[in-house]
């Protein structure tokens, strides 16, 4: 009796607790990171910018203070104007100081950090063509979240990315200070609960990079789950074909040669190449007739599709970066996946050469991102006692419909609630001892 009597009073004294916690609020701030072209950026041309054609000296539309929507605005489809997109949005990599700079005369930023609107579509004006985390922000909204109080957007410049370490990145550095600042401030404006990160695609990676590159303590002070969707851990072969061929980013009536230059050029993309520890010394990714290729031999295959200047800022910043274990972060990871769809694994090019589209024989995975990349973490943290980590997949949803299928987006909301109601599991399970 004096047990039961003591378990009826610990359960009486957590509903207690959970009732006040309801009348205020029991959701955890959630921070959404999209992946690679997943925000809107905004540009800025200043005096030092000589545009190459006539048709680039004025930009679109300008919005505020000679600042102009750069992606995604509907003239990148007409081809003068992809050409002028194209020299905007290229990165140049510095080797004297070791560091990657926008175009001359170009300013690009992000738009409304700390909101989650610059990821609900590429463009408002356009939102049944452009809409992105749209319906995953709708699904939190109905569960409660509100944007701006427990609901936040870390948008960035996805053209940049991290290099190892050692290795200046002016960029990324902001961006990551920033990420941090706003997962500090979400929890403490929300009483002090620890913050969920749900991040897309790229999103992922910066996301583990900035929970490791924290104090143990830290994080679990400030983060109580971490979900990601789509997440690269290993690459892609999609960006061979990126970097060969071009890649219309999903763009109807864009031509891949016409912006084939700028991809080359994105940090980002050097980072999201096939990590060798994933996809295997020797399997060929990429065929040719004079030639193979796997993920060990990127700067052979930079040089022999006409990109040598790719070579050093990759070996040096990028190749030691991916060869790192990406270490467990101590705190909750659930990774939500798409499965069942052809997904690139091996490239064929002809005599023809790159400038056209390769024959392309496919695997599983969910069509961006192979599966062997997809499943990383789970080989990799295998040995780690320490670490909780969930796989979920949902098949027949690739990369971009995970963010819009009715089914993955129940499965995303069902996990955030579940992570939110863990009060309530546990006055169950009490519940349940004391029969």
């Amino acid at each position: 009796m004096k047990e039961l009597g003591w378990k009826l009073a610990l359960l009486s004294t957590a509903m207690m607790l959970y009732t006040c916690q309801s009348s205020s609020s029991n959701l955890h701030p959630v921070i959404l990171i999209p992946g690679i072209v997943g925000n809107q950026l905004e540009a800025r041309l200043t005096s030092d910018y000589v545009p190459s054609s006539q048709s680039c000296k004025e930009p679109p539309q300008k919005l505020d203070d000679g600042w102009f929507r750069i992606w995604f605005d509907p003239s990148i489809l007409l081809g003068p104007f992809t050409k002028c997109f194209s020299d905007r949005m290229m990165l140049y990599y510095d080797k004297d100081i070791d560091d990657y700079h926008n175009a001359p005369g170009v300013q690009i930023g992000v738009h409304r950090f700390g909101s989650t609107e610059s990821l609900l579509f590429l463009n408002p004006a356009l939102k049944d063509k452009t809409a992105y985390m749209a319906r995953l922000v709708e699904s939190l909204t109905e569960i409660g979240y509100e944007d701006g109080k427990t609901l936040f957007g870390a948008p960035y410049d996805f053209r940049y990315g991290l290099p190892a370490q050692g290795h200046p990145t002016h960029v990324g550095s902001k961006f990551l200070k920033d990420f941090k600042n706003l997962i500090e401030k979400a929890s403490i404006s929300n009483g002090g609960k620890p913050v969920i990160l749900v991040s897309h695609s790229l999103g992922g990676l910066f996301a583990l990079h900035l929970l490791n590159q924290n104090h143990l303590s830290w994080r679990q002070k400030f983060i109580k789950h971490f979900v990601a969707l789509s997440a690269p851990w290993g690459g892609s072969v999609m960006e061979m074909l990126t970097f060969a061929s071009g890649y219309t980013l999903g763009i109807p009536l864009i031509k891949p040669l016409q912006i084939r230059e700028a991809e080359r050029s994105w940090e980002s993309n050097f980072w999201l190449l096939p990590n060798p520890n994933n996809f295997g010394g020797e399997k060929p990714l990429v065929v040719t007739p004079n030639a193979t290729y796997s993920a060990h031999e990127i700067s052979q295959f930079f040089i022999d599709i006409g990109y040598p200047q790719g070579v050093y800022p990759y070996a040096t910043r990028t190749m030691p970066l991916i060869l790192e274990k990406l270490d467990a972060p101590g705190v909750p990871v659930t990774c939500i996946i798409g499965s069942g769809v052809k997904t690139p694994e091996t490239l064929f090019y002809g005599e023809t050469g790159y400038d056209k589209q390769p024959k392309i024989v496919y695997g599983d995975g969910d069509g961006t991102v192979n599966m062997v990349s997809l499943l990383a973490l789970e080989s990799m943290w295998a040995s780690e006692k320490n670490q909780i980590l969930q796989v979920l997949k949902v098949d027949g949803v690739d990369h971009l419909s995970i963010l819009k299928d009715n089914v993955a987006l129940s499965k995303i909301v069902d996990v955030i609630s579940g992570i939110n109601s863990e009060l309530i599991s546990y006055v169950e399970n009490i519940g349940v001892m004391g029969q």
